[in-house]
């Protein structure tokens, strides 16, 4: 196994048998598909595995109503729960979050840069914390806003396993207009700028979509990198 810690070169762009375009589905939100090459996709899983079992496991999270995400988390860097970050994860046992990795860091660069075509940008990227999420066949994500970080920097997204309906809608509401994205293992979905506080979600996942090249058995893992500013 690979661990999280080990040094990892930065991805690059992964070419498939039928390749799909480079698409900008709103300013500042960009869809790059395949660009996590095979083996940094199993790389990321592993890793994701790794973070799983701990210090802080992989939790449902339970929102303020009572009600219970059908994703499951794991946080690096900082511990997000609704809706704030601490160091801690106080509502699952206690336990400070692992690290936040730097050739997760330089993954992020690496990914404004492949994003937005400006190096400039990607240099100035400082992510100090990430989501990774699982879902399972049934799982989904109602739509909402990245609005917990005082940073106003881009939210990175990393998908791997089955392939995923992604619904980006605008920074008004949760209703219309919207546009649904298939994310597919190893994409990347940035967002930022105009964009950066737009709805998202969640609506479908294709069970048995992965493939054996992200070495994911079954489901779909989301990592997120974000710059909390804190």
């Amino acid at each position: 196994m690979v661990g999280p810690n080990a040094g990892r070169g930065a991805p690059g762009p992964s070419e498939g048998l039928f390749p799909r375009p480079r698409n900008v589905v709103a300013p500042g939100a960009v869809h790059v598909p395949g660009w996590l090459p095979e083996e940094r996709q199993r790389e990321l899983v592993e890793a994701c595995r790794e973070w799983a079992r701990g210090p802080v496991p992989l939790r449902n999270t339970v929102l303020p109503g009572g009600g219970v995400m059908s994703v499951r988390t794991v946080c690096l860097g900082w511990h997000w729960q609704p809706y704030r970050y601490a160091r801690t994860a106080d509502d699952v046992n206690g336990a400070r979050v692992a690290p936040f990795p730097e050739w997760l860091a330089a993954w992020g660069r690496a990914a404004v840069a492949e994003a937005y075509e400006d190096p400039v940008a990607a240099e100035a990227y400082a992510p100090d914390a990430a989501l990774v999420n699982f879902y399972d066949g049934a799982a989904r994500m109602g739509m909402h806003q990245d609005k917990e970080e005082r940073s106003h920097a881009p939210v990175v997204s990393l998908s791997l396993g089955d392939t995923c309906v992604f619904r980006f809608g605008n920074t008004q509401d949760r209703g219309r207009p919207h546009t649904d994205v298939e994310l597919a293992s190893g994409d990347l979905f940035v967002f930022g700028g105009p964009s950066r506080y737009a709805f998202h979600g969640v609506t479908k996942v294709f069970d048995g979509t992965a493939g054996a090249a992200s070495g994911m058995r079954a489901g779909r893992l989301n990592v997120t990198l974000r710059e909390t500013g804190l």
